[in-house]
């Protein structure tokens, strides 16, 4: 059984009732364009383009289904001893080396922003002086 389910017919654009309705060709603000559902391109191009759409599709197909998983160990009770051992740490510090500095840099920015908010509001809190 295949992962992947085959793709839908695509829906019937907007534009295409619109070109039936003008004879291919609209006007938009005395811009003229011609849609590319136009019988008058011809249908060696239309062709080329459903050719392209379906080579498109078997190629997107192929990639997806034919990718190789990657095998990814469970680690899972490895870090479960790690957090529940009880060594005096508290479980935010556990994790090692990048858990310590982020949470300094944490406690850094807080207490930085702390006392820039307590100054902003002590300069806000002042009279301007008028001369």
């Amino acid at each position: 059984m295949s992962l992947v389910e085959p793709l839908q017919p695509l829906p019937v654009p907007l534009y295409s009732r619109l070109c039936a309705s003008v004879g291919g060709q609209a006007q938009a603000s005395g811009f003229r364009f011609r849609c590319p559902c136009s019988p008058v391109r011809g249908e060696g191009t239309r062709a080329k383009m459903l050719r392209n759409l379906l080579a498109l599709r078997q190629i997107s197909q192929r990639t997806i289904s034919t990718a190789s998983r990657r095998q990814v160990a469970n680690r899972v009770p490895e870090k479960q001893k790690l957090f529940q051992e009880d060594n005096g740490m508290p479980v935010h510090l556990k994790g090692g080396l990048m858990d310590g500095l982020l949470y300094r840099t944490t406690m850094a920015l807080t207490v930085f922003g702390t006392c820039y908010a307590i100054y902003e509001l002590f300069v806000a809190a002042m009279p301007k002086k008028v001369k």
